[in-house]
């Protein structure tokens, strides 16, 4: 096995880890890490709106994958739809002020659970890494 397929399964097995531990953590919050990541990516937008097809696209999602997470988000207020002023075809998902309180209280708890699983990696292999992330169709630099 070839080290480029060695690293993608190495990356899947982590990646499932990873989701695992962020969850756990994020959950006395009442989110997981794609509720997080949903909100960050919202919480980032112009307005804090955003195109469900290019939220889906942000996550790694599909069209009908970011309808059934954001359901759930929408009844209990944590994000809401929003009609285009123009288009009647387009809807936004607009993160609502009880979605950014959740970001804003749950941010420091991430990032530490984020610290704690990557100590005692060299904060240049973690750039390296973020970096390749990134390049390979990650969101966040």
């Amino acid at each position: 096995m070839n080290n480029a397929l060695k690293m993608i399964i190495n990356l899947n097995t982590a990646q499932a880890y990873l989701i695992k531990k962020m969850d756990s953590a994020l959950g006395i919050h009442g989110i997981t890490l794609n509720d997080f990541t949903i909100f960050l990516h919202l919480s980032n937008a112009p307005e804090e709106k955003m195109r469900r097809v290019d939220l889906a696209e942000k996550v790694g999602l599909t069209a009908s994958g970011i309808t059934r997470v954001l359901l759930p988000l929408e009844k209990l207020g944590l994000v809401r739809k929003e009609a285009h002023s123009r288009d009647a075809r387009v809807s936004y998902v607009k993160l609502a002020p009880a979605g950014k309180r959740i970001l804003n209280e749950s941010m420091s708890t991430a990032q530490a659970v984020a610290e704690e699983l990557l100590k005692g990696h060299r904060p240049n292999k973690v750039s390296d890494l973020t970096s390749i992330l990134f390049e390979l169709g990650g969101t966040i630099d």
